[in-house]
């Protein structure tokens, strides 16, 4: 079992991990692995696999309100709530008080986060899909943005290495656009989606429907704490207490603590890491303890900033001195800006007809996804927009939709509830956002939270492309449920800051000359090569993939290069 440590007796360590999220718990993982004293800080309080997950048990009964927000979390958590399951009471104790921990916005963000030990890895969408070189040449063939330092070759074995330690689940296709990875038993599609993966195969030959890759436990067990199969209860972002998908607080940082090698030391705010002038390289950063405004300074020989793209971002700019005044690192002007998410909440909702005699099993942690199929050559390329977008959602069947209260009471009551409501199938489209130097994210030393810190303030939203994008997304989705049969079709196209997809990323990319990059192929800070950042910072581009496990297999590469460059005494 991993413990807080909160007057660590050290001073000096061979790393710094800064963050317990995904990035995070996998710095630390292998760093301490590799033989390496890691201190491993978290601005947020310590959480305990399963004893913290005080939700995890109840049912709606036992939540007030059913679990629906109460009028207090809301008040207090009212950015949060843009997404409206993070105030949930549920699970809302892991999202943060936006009155404790304000932001500002130019234009509209929606900054959704967690300050614990596992970070948003508690609270993750569990999607885990790998980019393909059609991403890492996008910007390249394009003429946006800078060229990927690497290639999917590069990234590949990574990819493996943190596929086979956490667990995904789902099908191979054989797709070059889509690789395949080590994949666990796939989770069943329900008939709806069966019928429909039928139709659409035999309508075209550029989509194919599956089932969500997860990072959820299917078959066998995987390293941590008792990691076990999933129990189809659909509860993760409380907290799973069987450890079925994957999270820090499960499964890296309990195989970190084995090592006997980490220190953790959560309630630690990160605002800056020292560069000395002299030896041209950081030798530690500046840390204030939330709980009692004390400061401290650690040094260590190599530093890992995995505190989100927007908080990494946040600390380099704030590292100033004479060699960096811009922040470190930002020789290129680059850090802050680039911002990307990917666009959602854009698709078609259908009624699946011929169904009322079927249901489903449990309640699945993941439901339909189809790859990317525009842009991908030949008639797949559009006129209107670049890149893609892939498709996720599912067949679901509403418990009590069709009741009407007025109508029903006592055994009327009591029968309608018991009868399922209808199959509706949904087609949600995520989109790729293009890299654009003028989506930024900047500090306001005239608003200061509650530790004297400069606050972040949001200059970001989508362009035309992304616009464009959407309107295909609905046509597609349509014309897919028509395809299928469904009927009472209705599109949606919801108007959202970037960032509720919670996938924020670039602010600190990747390239290959360091006047236009901020880091290098091997996430290294271009001008201080003691410095990593391996959190969504570091992306060139966003794919339309959900990133987290790109950020994994990153962070293991670098991580474990780190470590060979400190046996060679280069760092």
């Amino acid at each position: 079992m991993y413990t807080a440590c909160l007057h660590p007796l050290e001073e000096e360590y061979d790393a710094i991990v800064v963050g317990t999220g995904i990035s995070g718990g996998w710095a630390a993982k292998e760093l301490c692995e590799k033989g390496l004293k890691t201190l491993v800080l978290e601005r947020g309080r310590m959480i305990k696999h399963i004893e913290d997950y005080h939700t995890a048990n109840l049912d709606p009964w036992d939540l007030p309100n059913g679990g629906a927000p109460l009028r207090e979390t809301r008040e207090r958590k009212f950015k949060q709530d843009r997404d409206s399951s993070a105030t949930n009471e549920a699970h809302q104790h892991f999202f943060v008080d936006d009155k404790l921990h304000p932001y500002n916005e130019d234009r509209r963000f929606d900054w959704i986060r967690g300050y614990h030990v596992g970070g948003r890895s508690l609270m993750w969408g569990r999607h885990s899909y790998r980019l393909s070189d059609l991403d890492f040449e996008a910007n390249k063939k394009d003429g946006i943005a800078v060229d990927w330092p690497i290639r999917y070759k590069d990234i590949e074995p990574w990819y493996d290495h943190v596929e086979e330690f956490i667990g995904v689940s789902g099908e191979n296709l054989g797709l070059k656009h889509f690789p395949d990875q080590k994949l666990l038993k796939a989770i069943d599609l329900n008939c709806v989606e069966e019928d429909l993966k039928t139709v659409l195969k035999e309508k075209y030959q550029d989509r194919v429907l599956t089932v969500g890759r997860v990072a959820h436990i299917t078959e066998g067990t995987k390293p941590g704490m008792g990691r076990s199969t999933c129990q189809f209860r659909n509860r993760c972002k409380r907290g799973c207490p069987f450890g079925a998908y994957f999270s820090s607080n499960s499964s890296t940082l309990p195989v970190a603590a084995e090592t006997g090698n980490m220190t953790l030391r959560p309630n630690s705010i990160v605002h800056e890491v020292i560069y000395d002038e002299k030896l041209g390289k950081a030798t530690g950063v500046k840390v204030i303890d939330t709980e009692t405004n004390e400061k401290f300074e650690f040094k260590a020989k190599v530093i890992f900033l995995c505190a989100s793209a927007m908080a990494s971002a946040s600390i380099l700019l704030q590292s100033k001195s004479t060699r960096f005044p811009n922040g470190l690192g930002n020789d290129s002007g680059e850090l802050g800006h680039n911002v990307m998410d990917h666009h959602f909440k854009v698709g078609a909702k259908g009624t699946a007809i011929g169904y009322d005699d079927k249901y489903y099993k449990g309640r699945r942690p993941t439901g339909t996804y189809m790859p990317r199929f525009r842009n991908i050559g030949g008639d797949t390329n559009q006129k209107s927009f670049i890149r893609g977008y892939g498709f996720q959602g599912g067949a679901t069947r509403g418990g009590t939709s069709e009741l009407i209260a007025e109508l029903k009471y006592g055994p009327k009551l009591k029968e309608a509830i018991l009868k399922p409501g209808e199959w509706r199938m949904d087609f949600h489209g995520f989109g790729e956002t293009l890299p654009n130097h003028d989506n930024k994210m900047y500090l306001d030393y005239d608003k200061k939270d509650k530790w004297g810190l400069p606050t972040i303030t949001f200059d970001a939203d989508f362009g035309e492309n992304e616009l464009a994008m959407r309107e295909d997304i609905k046509q597609q989705a349509v014309e897919m449920l028509e395809a299928g049969g469904c009927e009472n079709i209705e599109t949606y196209d919801e108007k959202v800051g970037m960032g509720l997809g919670i996938h924020e990323m670039g602010t600190a990319r990747m390239g290959r000359d360091p006047k236009t990059s901020v880091l290098n192929k091997h996430n290294q800070i271009h001008a201080c090569k003691n410095v990593f950042v391996t959190d969504g910072a570091f992306m060139t581009s966003a794919g339309n993939q959900n990133p987290s496990l790109t950020y994994m297999a990153f962070t293991a590469r670098a991580a474990s290069f780190a470590a060979e460059e400190l046996k060679k005494s280069n760092l």
